[in-house]
């Protein structure tokens, strides 16, 4: 299942589809190399893309932690990238009111993990008419999810997608019930596997949040061979320097050859199920 979202190039091609980008959005050279590079790589692939940022990061740990360059300049650079490069983005809400004003910029509404319970926040998304993906929240089983979406289709809106972002494990760490991925595609909406959040390592006393970059392969894998419609991965060419979430970063330079391998366990579980 793809989502219908005006300006996805490749919808048919038979691909997952892919969210990717920056955490935040931190400085206009910054998300414009990462969606250039993004948008060719999805191209040359025949992938469908939507960028991915987040105008502000309102859950941070530290007081002092980097939150974004400013609303409504993080939001015309958004626009300013769909403009540029011919693609759909995506954004996080936060707020109930945030939808409206966010909902003029980008073509896709991200309800965080951290909100998915909260009913304001789901109609008024629904509200706006735009896609709304919803994350499962760390604490929610996915047959929950449901019940969220249907907050969202109370306002006629049936625009949605739901996202798997790991399950608390303890206090400092996250897992991956793929047990989830079918349950939540019942439900009839595309699901998504968000790979690097579901690699954090929550909760550090430093006040900023661990993860393992180095299984971002695995869990993609893995999803891909359960039957995920698209795949969530933060990406920047330098995630040491990132300013949030670059601990559990793929290297931009990597998103190709980790694309091209999924694409090959997509196309042989395809084989696969067409000979039995």
């Amino acid at each position: 299942m793809i989502p219908d979202i005006p300006g996805l190039k490749h919808a048919g091609s038979g691909n997952f589809f892919l969210m990717a980008g920056p955490c935040v959005v931190e400085s206009e050279e910054m998300t414009f190399r990462i969606a250039e590079t993004a948008v060719a790589i999805c191209d040359k692939l025949r992938m469908p893309y939507i960028f991915k940022a987040s105008f502000r990061k309102a859950n941070r740990s530290k007081l002092d932690s980097f939150t974004g360059i400013g609303d409504e300049k993080g939001l015309k650079m958004l626009a300013s990238v769909r403009e540029r490069f011919g693609v759909p983005v995506i954004t996080d809400i936060h707020t109930a009111e945030e939808a409206d004003m966010a909902a003029g910029y980008v073509d896709v509404l991200q309800i965080p993990a951290f909100l998915s319970r909260q009913t304001d926040l789901l109609v008024a998304a629904g509200k706006t008419g735009k896609v709304v993906n919803i994350k499962k929240g760390q604490f929610m089983a996915p047959g929950a999810m449901k019940l969220a979406a249907e907050k969202v289709c109370s306002t006629g809106n049936n625009r949605i997608m739901l996202t798997e972002r790991g399950t608390m494990f303890g206090y400092q760490d996250l897992i991956v019930d793929y047990r989830g991925i079918p349950e939540m595609r019942a439900t009839g909406y595309p699901v998504v596997l968000d790979i690097t959040h579901s690699l954090q390592q929550p909760n550090q006393e430093v006040g900023v949040t661990g993860g393992r970059p180095e299984m971002i392969e695995t869990l993609a894998r893995a999803g891909i061979a359960v039957g995920v419609d698209g795949l969530f991965i933060e990406t920047h060419p330098d995630p040491a320097n990132a300013k949030s979430d670059g601990a559990n970063m793929l290297y931009l330079e990597k998103l190709e050859g980790l694309l091209v391998n999924l694409l090959k366990i997509r196309a042989a579980i395809r084989e696969c199920r067409e000979n039995e």
